[in-house]
């Protein structure tokens, strides 16, 4: 599905400043997972994301998706089978603009349509049954401009619109962290909904560690820029928050204050 082979990224190389962000990292990501990622406050997680997206350039390395080389094609190009969902809600979303065009922009993402807007009336029915799966009353609110929106409403839209052109990979960076506990959790259950029922492939990253542990089949630790665990199956399905760092506390005994933040 998606290979990663020897990714590296540095900044202010060869400066009293160089920052090692991407240090060899590989991963291969078959078809289907849901990987959480977790990890300390510059581990790498955001980065990898953004390797994945083409947000940023690699410096050294492949990232290969269904056997095609995609290292340096750019990021929109990549949009076409790469959705995202972002930990700001605007990043995904355009709060100027009505629901119903936001949608309608998400539906004819990678399609032709014209000189025209391309909001069509036949698709609104469409839109109102799958935002009504959401139980947030959007489907109700398509006329309303999304920056009037609450910031869980805002991020289930960016959900629904990250995923309506069936992605190949989803990825998920900290979506849910801006938003109050009782939000983030029914955010959580529609991202589980939705991930399950389409069987996307996705990497979700959060500092949530009970997210972490419940969601998914297969779960990451970064750590300076490399994975440093990587668990899946039944190991991962008898996980406790107590055992994962207890885990890292074995592999980098000496890294108090990164277990500290990781907790």
């Amino acid at each position: 599905m998606l290979q990663m082979q020897n990714l590296r990224k540095v900044y202010n190389r060869g400066t009293v400043n160089e920052n090692v962000v991407i240090n060899g990292l590989s991963l291969n990501i078959d078809e289907g997972d849901f990987i959480t990622v977790i990890g300390s406050n510059g581990a790498g997680k955001s980065t990898l994301l953004n390797a994945i997206s083409g947000a940023i350039e690699v410096d050294e390395g492949s990232i290969v998706l269904n056997g095609k080389e995609i290292s340096n094609l750019p990021e929109f190009k990549r949009s076409r089978f790469i959705g995202r969902v972002f930990q700001n809600p605007a990043m995904g979303t355009s709060p100027s603009m009505t629901i119903l065009e936001n949608l309608s922009m998400a539906f004819n993402k990678g399609k032709r349509f014209g000189l025209t807007f391309g909001v069509s009336k036949r698709n609104i029915s469409h839109f109102r049954e799958i935002l009504s799966q959401l139980n947030l009353g959007l489907e109700d609110k398509l006329n309303v401009k999304v920056g009037l929106l609450s910031g869980g409403q805002r991020q289930a839209l960016s959900l629904i619109m990250a995923t309506m052109s069936d992605p190949e990979i989803l990825l998920l960076d900290e979506h849910t962290a801006a938003l109050d506990p009782a939000t983030s959790e029914r955010i959580i259950e529609i991202t589980q909904d939705i991930v399950q029922s389409r069987k996307i492939t996705t990497l979700m990253v959060t500092h949530n560690l009970h997210h972490a542990i419940d969601l998914g089949n297969r779960i990451i630790m970064m750590h300076r820029g490399s994975i440093i665990l990587d668990i899946k199956g039944d190991k991962k399905k008898g996980l406790t928050k107590e055992s994962l760092l207890k885990l890292f506390e074995k592999t980098h005994p000496d890294d108090l204050s990164d277990r500290l933040l990781l907790a």
